[in-house]
């Protein structure tokens, strides 16, 4: 049952991460925080 709660509790904060990066890519927010000058693997 330990093991259950744990995975749904993992599960969930997975899916509030994932909802969170595509939420800001929607907004126009770059996961590496928008400078592709610096990052070189934007482009």
């Amino acid at each position: 049952m330990g093991t259950f709660v744990v995975g749904l509790l993992v599960a969930g904060c997975a899916a509030f991460a994932i909802r969170s990066v595509v939420k800001g890519k929607k907004s126009g927010k770059a996961a590496c925080g928008g400078d592709c000058g610096s990052c070189k693997g934007c482009h």
